[in-house]
């Protein structure tokens, strides 16, 4: 039987070699398609991703854009309306000013050609926001009312006593959830004095009816801020004999400041009471852009020092310019006077 003739070494090596580099490139092309393949799915994977991204921001710009065009209609629609009013009630008001013989604008309230410089007082604990405080001084008709409230703003109206021109302030101010009386005291310098204004040589007999007949008009009186009453504020038994009525009322007292020499503050502390204060006047001219000026500073004013109040009163140009400062208001929490207590 013939001998089966084995492989020589030399040929085997080379069939093994051969082998491995078969086996070598295979990998490196296995390798080469498994790594594209991931690189290929990553790139895909981000591309996908960014084309989703780029697509959700176009939809978030153009909801953006829905928004502000609708904000803006909404300010349009408002302000609209809020000339509509002004304009239906302009007859009614210049025959209610007439009979109330109101004023062009509020330097009235003030004694002197300069505005007391408001009092430095520390930041509200615990406020996260700068509050401002608007309130609305000489409210007495329904058309200060309407104007007012078509503001849709937490403006603070403080009315008038009734009188014989203005019978009514009382019974508007009843048909409000919250709301303060305007009381006239005794001025320095002002012709036009409104009737029952307190004096400063008042008996503590005639201030205390007087106060108890406001508390009857008014029953849901808390606050109750002067109407002019630099004289009165400034004499230290006038204001003395004023807190005492209040506090038998549970009434409280905020100054309107009048004159910077004010005694309130004094008393207020003898009666361990916080002292509360306008700190700018919105109107003491009458023109819009002042006003506007005006409402800049008292915002600037709430975040510096953590709250501000604002006095202006019921004048088109003072509703306009509060109406067209809205963005501006938006800036710090407006709220109703009670909130700074």
């Amino acid at each position: 039987m013939p001998r089966r003739k084995k492989a020589s070494p030399k040929k085997e090596s080379k069939f093994l070699r051969n082998v491995a580099w078969i086996l070598a490139l295979t990998a490196v092309l296995l390798g080469s398609f498994i790594a594209g393949y991931y690189v290929g799915y990553d790139s895909a994977k981000k591309d996908i991703a960014q084309k989703a991204k780029a697509k959700e921001e176009k939809k978030l710009s153009m909801l953006k854009k829905l928004e502000e065009s609708a904000a803006k209609t909404k300010e349009s629609d408002i302000s609209d309306r809020l000339k509509e009013v002004l304009k239906k009630d302009s007859k009614a008001a210049l025959k209610e000013q007439e009979s109330v013989g109101e004023y062009e604008d509020a330097s009235h309230e003030v004694d002197g050609d300069v505005l007391p410089k408001p009092p430095k007082k520390e930041a509200l604990k615990g406020v996260h926001k700068p509050t401002l405080a608007i309130i609305i001084d000489d409210v007495s008709v329904r058309s200060h009312v309407n104007a007012i409230k078509s503001l849709n703003l937490p403006i603070t109206m403080s009315f008038l006593p009734p009188s014989k021109n203005r019978p009514n302030s009382h019974t508007l101010a009843s048909k409000e959830s919250f709301y303060m009386v305007h009381l006239p005291m005794e001025a320095k310098n002002f012709a036009k004095e409104e009737p029952f204004t307190l004096k400063v040589g008042d008996s503590q007999e005639t201030i205390t009816q007087r106060i108890a007949e406001i508390k009857r008009l008014f029953p849901n009186v808390k606050h109750i801020n002067n109407h002019t009453g630099s004289k009165f504020t400034s004499n230290e038994g006038a204001v003395n004999r004023l807190i005492y009525a209040l506090d038998k009322q549970n009434i409280n007292f905020i100054d309107s400041r009048t004159i910077g020499s004010t005694k309130v503050p004094a008393v207020m502390k003898n009666y361990r009471k916080k002292y509360i204060s306008r700190d700018i006047f919105l109107d003491h001219e009458f023109d819009k852009e002042y006003v506007k000026e005006q409402i800049k500073k008292a915002v600037a004013y709430a975040k510096e020092h953590g709250s501000a109040i604002a006095i202006g009163h019921p004048h088109q140009n003072t509703i306009m310019a509060i109406s067209e400062s809205k963005k501006l208001l938006g800036e710090v929490e407006l709220v109703l006077v009670d909130r700074l207590y």
